[in-house]
């Protein structure tokens, strides 16, 4: 059995059971749960979901929605399901087992979900160097799904008119404003600076599927102050306190 650690989230309203090694899950996914609009009824999909982190985060401040999540890794989706159980959400909360580029899940309506966000690997890979941890691997670098496979589901499963949201590098948002071009409106770019006057790294896209509507930057979150060390009041209170992402 692969050892695993139970971990606390937006200070300790959600505990997340993950393996020990490999990909685990930290920021990123709380970031963008953050930065996914809140709805007060519908359903989400999170693709790539992982053990549920980011599902759950944005579960914890909209308790009356339905959760869904897509992840390829058997075992991780197994943990995925552990932790909607230990988070008291499992009656709301669906993983499925699947691929992306699978249209075939029954639970995975085109057009089905009012909001669909994703952590997908941010290395191609051409680029990419793979880990020799499997897991680790498979969440950092492309495998036969590419970024496009990605945003092409998220569209595919998101109702007219409904939300969409993705974190992933920097130096990638130029691919990612082009695949949604013509697809979606209201685009909102929002950087990640890791400290004031530094280059943001990554960044969090949101859109509208199927609206008009420019492409604006948003003036994103500043993560550490100047020593590096601690969190930004406004990185610590998506983080800790489980605030949006406005």
């Amino acid at each position: 059995m692969t050892e695993t650690t139970d971990d606390a989230f937006l200070g300790g309203r959600v505990v997340m059971r993950q393996p020990a090694q490999g990909y685990r899950a930290a920021m990123d996914p709380v970031l963008l749960a953050a930065a996914v609009p809140d709805l007060s009824k519908g359903r989400v999909l999170d693709l790539g979901c992982g053990v549920g982190t980011a599902l759950l985060c944005f579960a914890a401040r909209n308790p009356d929605i339905e959760l869904f999540g897509l992840e390829l890794d058997p075992a991780t989706a197994d943990l995925a399901r552990y932790n909607a159980d230990a988070n008291s959400m499992s009656m709301r909360t669906e993983i499925v087992t699947g691929d992306i580029l699978s249209k075939d899940h029954p639970s995975l309506a085109a057009n089905g979900f009012d909001r669909v966000f994703a952590n997908p690997p941010f290395l191609d890979r051409a680029a990419g160097s793979a880990s020799p941890n499997a897991h680790r691997a498979r969440s950092n670098v492309e495998g036969d799904a590419s970024l496009k496979d990605w945003v092409k589901a998220m569209l595919r499963l998101t109702r007219p008119k409904g939300a969409i949201a993705i974190i992933h590098r920097a130096d990638r948002l130029d691919e990612i404003v082009s695949l949604l071009f013509g697809k979606a409106g209201e685009i909102e770019i929002i950087p990640l600076w890791p400290r004031a006057g530094q280059p943001a790294k990554r960044a969090i896209v949101r859109a509208r599927k199927g609206v008009k509507g420019g492409t604006r930057m948003h003036p994103g979150l500043i993560l550490h102050g100047s020593d590096g060390e601690r969190y930004t009041d406004a990185a610590a209170a998506i983080l800790r306190d489980g605030a949006p992402l406005s």
